[in-house]
């Protein structure tokens, strides 16, 4: 039979927030991989594992997560973390990989299925969807994601900040991902284009250190790497006048 390779999204933190189809697809497989920076320390996906999943079939690979510059670096992580996870099918039926958010979502499972696919000709590679960061602040926070016929376009600030400039000039809702570095550009770009009002930002979401605020309390200070924007369109017209 053929190896399987399972991506699981695991959410934004909070251990409630993974599906009931994600838990059973950790508690099947193995053995369940999770991403760790070379730093050593212990990362939110291997946190939420950790409530599903006994120790000893959780298994740390190291990835090059905050290296933005060094592409050499980083593709040797890549290339270092398929060898690692090959090698674990080729000794297990069943090898899953967790990641936050959802693994078809700026997710470093991309980047790992595909190196693994070159290396074990025939491995099944699978993906569970997870609950993203988002979705979770949407809640949290009362925001609306979409209305009627509104678009919904999310960006990586990590792309820089005129990506975001240029989202923000158009319709719907702009959601940014990974903006906490880049903080005083944001809050600068939603003055700019006058989505600052209703605008709210979220880091560490499900976690005892979460913070859900006003984007209008941005004051140029770093905030967590991971953090999340969201900047709702002006709805003015009343229920359903999106339609």
């Amino acid at each position: 039979m053929s190896s399987r390779l399972i991506g699981v999204g695991v959410g934004p933190g909070d251990p409630e927030l993974v599906t009931v189809k994600g838990v059973n697809a950790l508690r099947a497989a193995e053995v369940v991989v999770v991403p760790v920076m070379d730093t050593g320390e212990r990362g939110r996906a291997e946190a939420t594992v950790a409530h599903y999943v006994p120790g000893d079939r959780i298994l740390r690979v190291v990835f090059a997560l905050n290296e933005r510059t060094d592409r050499a670096r980083r593709e040797a992580a890549w290339d270092a973390a398929g060898a690692r996870v090959a090698e674990l099918l080729g000794r297990h039926g069943s090898v899953a990989f967790a990641t936050i958010g959802d693994p078809n979502v700026y997710s470093t499972f991309t980047y790992l299925a595909q190196t693994v696919a070159e290396l074990v000709p025939g491995v099944v590679v699978e993906t569970v969807p997870g609950i993203t960061a988002m979705q979770d602040l949407a809640a949290r926070s009362g925001a609306v994601l979409t209305e009627g016929t509104e678009p919904l376009t999310l960006v990586p600030v990590t792309a820089g900040s005129a990506v975001l400039e240029e989202a923000l000039a158009g319709p719907g809702t702009v959601v940014a991902y990974k903006f906490g570095r880049q903080a005083s550009e944001v809050a600068g770009a939603l003055a700019r284009s006058g989505r600052l009002e209703g605008a709210v930002w979220g880091s560490a979401l499900g976690l005892p250190e979460e913070s859900v605020r006003p984007a209008a309390e941005l004051d140029g200070s770093p905030l967590p790497y991971l953090s999340t924007l969201i900047a709702p369109p002006r709805r003015d017209r009343g229920r359903g006048g999106k339609l």
